[in-house]
């Protein structure tokens, strides 16, 4: 379905019609600079995997995942926050363009953040840390949004990037919490949350363990290069 058919589906036609051609090309526009500044982000994290890697020899990112919010979720975002149907609205939604870093150990994740936020064109906006704050529900992640320049062929633009770190297991429960909650409309039940929460618990035993586990492999590791 094209962008067209979406605003059209959503706004009504009289609605989408007054949009006109002028703001969907320069919608097309936004989402392009949105992209730009997403796989900005994407190559900065790659090059210090890069380097952390071959310092350390082991890579504390396991993998990562780029997306851009469809036009039927901005939209949707837009008429829940009562947003005007204006280009200018995009710029009030924070998570347009969102990157999410899955690592292995806990500690992966400062040392991650701390090298990306050093950078003289990395502005942190904000910053929530749900590690160390977990949510109600359990849901733990570190997220930054960063205002991050891009250049086109006739000026620079800054844009905004949400960028979410976690690791294995937070990802494994906040995936199936998504499932599970979210999108079986389960978040109201205080059973289904009590259950959730109790496994994020139990996730997080696990993320510390492994980190102790860790430090005390490399911390042998260190003392055998010494001798």
């Amino acid at each position: 379905m094209n962008d067209e058919k979406i605003i059209t589906d959503l706004l009504g036609t009289d609605e989408a019609t007054q949009m006109g051609l002028e703001k969907m090309v320069g919608y097309r526009q936004k989402m392009m600079c949105y992209q730009c500044a997403m796989l900005e982000v994407k190559t900065k994290l790659d090059v210090l995997n890069a380097e952390l890697s071959q310092d350390s020899d082991m890579n504390p990112i396991e993998s990562i995942k780029c997306r851009l919010k469809t036009p039927l979720s901005i939209l949707e975002k837009i008429k829940r926050k009562g947003l005007p149907f204006e280009l200018d609205s995009l710029d009030e939604l924070n998570d347009i363009a969102g990157v999410r870093v899955i690592c292995s150990f806990l500690s992966d994740i400062y040392v991650l953040r701390n090298y990306l936020v050093r950078q003289d064109d990395v502005e942190v906006v904000h910053e929530k840390d749900y590690i160390a704050h977990p949510k109600p529900n359990g849901y733990r992640s570190l997220h930054l949004l960063l205002s991050i320049p891009i250049f086109l062929s006739n000026e620079k633009k800054y844009m905004h990037v949400e960028v979410q770190f976690r690791t294995i297991a937070m990802d494994f429960w906040a995936s199936n919490e998504h499932k599970l909650a979210y999108k079986q409309d389960g978040t109201n039940d205080p059973e289904v949350v009590a259950a959730l929460a109790k496994c994020a618990a139990a996730i997080n035993h696990v993320d510390m363990a492994m980190q102790e586990i860790r430090s005390s492999v490399q911390g042998s590791v260190d003392e055998m290069h010494n001798k």
